[in-house]
């Protein structure tokens, strides 16, 4: 078993993002996907059942289930992550823990405290490293089997995590507005010195560069799905300018705002 994709949605609100998530999709043989959401108001089509999406909702779809999310609410705009799994016929017990043990649910509610785990599966499963593939292959195994015992039994663990996932939280809610490390490490109740050393030990970053790179992955959504000038977007993040905000964005992507935009938007 492998984690072949991993995404994190941010505020799902322009039109042609809509669009492409509210279309009706399957995953070919020994493809399954999770999708866990953070907020937001909606619906998750699976076959011909509709559930309505709940903060902290977790949806599991199997081979060739056709499957669609549909945004109800423009004022309030989804969040998730989506974590597509791969397996392969070798993969007897973990094919039957997904293809019997846990067919006979599609909806778990696993509550909101789940930002950290999705988003080191997300940032190890697409790791270059072999040994961080390995990690997050074995964390969303286990994930699976404790799901599969009963959805309250998928816990954090200790409490580092949980200022983990509270920072997550403020930071996913802050995209659009300036946030200085003293002010988070403050709404965390923790000194900024001992916040920036464990968000290091379990993020791999510090704080900031983690807070500038949800800003450019919503830049890039914009740039893509928006009409907006690149002025715009840049003020919109509070980005200092133009420049700053062109500059850092080559830095995290490789592109200009502007090539960014040409290069993806031919590929929608």
């Amino acid at each position: 078993m492998i984690i072949k994709d991993a995404f994190f949605v941010y505020q799902l609100s322009y039109t042609t993002d809509v669009e492409w998530h509210n279309r009706l999709h399957s995953h070919p043989e020994n493809e399954y996907e999770l999708h866990y959401f953070l907020q937001g108001e909606g619906t998750f089509k699976t076959g011909q059942t509709v559930y309505n999406i709940s903060r902290g909702s977790l949806f599991l779809t199997q081979p060739h289930e056709i499957h669609s999310i549909k945004s109800t609410n423009i004022s309030r705009p989804l969040t998730y992550y989506a974590i597509l799994i791969k397996t392969e016929d070798s993969d007897e017990e973990i094919k039957k823990l997904l293809d019997s043990d846990l067919k006979n649910s599609n909806y778990y509610k696993i509550g909101t405290n789940y930002r950290f785990f999705f988003e080191e599966l997300k940032d190890h499963g697409l790791s270059n490293s072999r040994n961080l593939q390995r990690a997050a292959n074995y964390q969303l195994l286990s994930f699976l089997y404790k799901l599969n015992e009963s959805p309250y039994e998928v816990n954090l663990g200790e409490n580092e995590s949980i200022h983990i996932e509270k920072a997550l939280m403020i930071m996913q809610n802050s995209v659009f507005q300036e946030l200085t490390l003293g002010e988070l490490a403050e709404k965390l109740n923790l000194t900024d010195s001992y916040f920036i050393r464990l968000f290091k030990k379990k993020m791999k970053t510090t704080p900031m560069k983690y807070y500038t790179k949800l800003k450019i992955e919503a830049a890039s959504s914009m740039l893509v799905s928006s009409t907006e000038l690149i002025y715009e977007i840049s003020t919109k993040l509070r980005f200092y300018s133009e420049f700053h905000f062109s500059k850092v964005f080559k830095a995290h992507t490789g592109f200009s705002p502007r090539q960014y935009r040409k290069e993806y938007r031919e590929l929608v």
